[in-house]
C-alpha cells in the first residue's frame, strides 16, 4: 500500500495526503477527514525509513538510565500524554547507569534519524550532548546546566532540599542526613539534580544553625542504593533522627534496611522521599515526598521538543518546575520531643 493508492482512495492528490500527514497548514476540516478515512480503510502505514529520506521519521527518542526508577515513568507518561495527538512514536532507550553505554545508545537513536531527542538526567559526557545537539534536536531533563544547543527542564531541586529541611526542623529534628547520587566531575556537567539537591540541603542546614550536623551520603538512586546507605548510616555511632534521599526509590531502600534493624518509621527514624512517584502513596507506605511535578516535566519536555523540531522556534529554552512537599506518614518528631 503506498500513498499514491491512498489518494486514489479518497480522490485528491497525493501531495494533499502528504499534507495531512505532516499536519501541515491549510488542510480544511473536509480533506483531512476523506484522507484519514483512506488511511484507516486502507490500513496505510507510511515507511519510516522512506519518510527519513525526505527529512522527518516522526520518531522521538527517549534515552533513561533504567526502567526501575517509577519517577521515569511518571515522565514517560507526560510525553505520551503530549504527543497522543500526534504522528510521532517514542522509542525507549533504557542505557544503564555507564556513560559509554549511554553515549553509545545515543549515537544509535541518531544513527536511526530520529527527529529529536529527550534525554533524562544523562551521564554520558555534556561535550557529547553539545555535539549532539548541534545536529539533532535535544532536550535534557533533569540537569541545570544551560546551553545555547539544547532545550532543557528542571526542578528547582535546591528549593526541594529546603521544604525538606524546613519541614523536619519543624518537627525537632537536628541530626538530618540526605542520601544523593554521586554523580562525577569527569562528566564536566555542574549543575546536576544531585549536585543543586546537595547544595540546597546544606543551604538549609547552615540557615538553620545546623552545618556541623550535615551529612551527604552518596548511593546509587536504587532500592539496593537506598538499602546501603540505610545500613550505613543507620549503623553509624551518631545515626540521624531524619533521612531525606534524592529519589523515592532509594528512600523505600533506607526504609527496608530500617525495618531489618529493628527501627520503626517515623517513631525511631522519619524518612523523606524525592519525586512523589506511585510508591510514596501506596498504604503500608505512605512516604512523605517532594513532587517534581514528573508527568508535566515530560509533557514540557515533549512539547518543546517539537516546536524545535518542526522549526517553530529557533533559541534555546529552560522550563524550571516548582516543587511541592507533599506530607505523609514517615515524619514526625523525633522520640522524647
Amino acid at each position: 500500500m503506498t500513498i499514491t493508492d491512498v489518494a486514489r482512495h479518497a480522490g485528491v492528490s497525493t501531495a494533499a495526503v502528504s499534507k495531512v500527514m505532516r499536519n501541515a497548514y491549510g488542510v480544511s476540516p473536509s480533506m483531512r477527514e476523506r484522507v484519514q478515512a483512506a488511511i484507516a480503510e486502507l490500513g496505510y502505514r507510511p515507511h519510516a525509513a522512506a519518510r527519513g529520506m525526505r527529512g522527518r521519521t516522526y520518531t522521538i527518542g527517549v534515552l533513561l538510565d533504567n526502567v526501575r526508577n517509577a519517577f521515569f515513568a511518571d515522565i514517560l507518561d507526560g510525553i505520551g500524554d503530549e504527543l497522543r495527538e500526534t504522528e510521532y512514536t517514542v522509542l525507549i532507550g533504557a542505557a544503564g547507569f555507564g556513560p559509554e553505554e549511554q553515549a553509545r545508545t545515543i549515537r544509535s537513536m541518531v544513527d536511526r534519524q530520529m527527529d529529536g531527542l529527550i534525554l533524562i538526567a544523562p551521564g554520558t559526557p555534556r561535550a557529547e550532548v553539545l555535539a549532539t545537539a548541534a545536529a539533532t534536536p535535544t532536550v535534557v531533563i533533569g540537569h541545570h546546566d544551560a546551553s545555547d544547543s539544547y532545550d532543557s527542564v528542571v526542578d528547582a531541586d535546591d528549593l526541594g532540599a529546603a521544604l525538606v529541611v524546613d519541614h523536619l526542623v519543624s518537627l525537632g529534628h537536628r541530626d538530618i542526613a540526605l542520601v544523593s547520587a554521586p554523580g562525577t566531575r569527569a562528566n564536566r556537567w555542574k549543575r546536576t539534580p544531585e549536585a543543586v539537591l546537595s547544595e540546597g540541603y546544606l543551604g538549609a542546614m547552615e540557615r538553620h544553625g545546623l552545618t556541623d550536623l550535615a551529612r551527604v551520603h552518596h548511593t546509587a538512586y536504587s532500592d539496593d542504593g537506598g538499602f546501603k546507605a540505610g545500613m550505613t548510616l543507620l549503623t553509624a555511632e551518631r545515626p540521624p533522627t531524619a533521612v531525606m534521599t534524592g529519589a523515592d526509590v532509594a528512600a523505600l531502600g533506607v526504609y527496608r534496611a530500617a525495618h531489618e534493624l529493628g527501627l520503626s518509621i517515623p517513631g525511631d527514624l522519619s524518612l523523606v522521599g524525592y519525586n512523589n512517584t506511585a510508591l510514596a502513596a501506596l498504604a503500608p507506605v505512605q512516604l512523605t515526598s517532594v513532587d517534581q511535578a514528573g508527568q508535566t516535566m515530560g509533557s514540557a519536555a515533549a512539547r518543546m521538543l517539537v516546536e524545535r523540531v518542526e522549526n517553530r522556534r529557533d533559541r534555546a529554552i529552560q522550563t524550571t518546575m516548582t516543587p511541592r512537599l507533599v506530607v505523609r506518614s514517615t515524619t514526625a518528631a523525633p522520640r522524647g520531643r
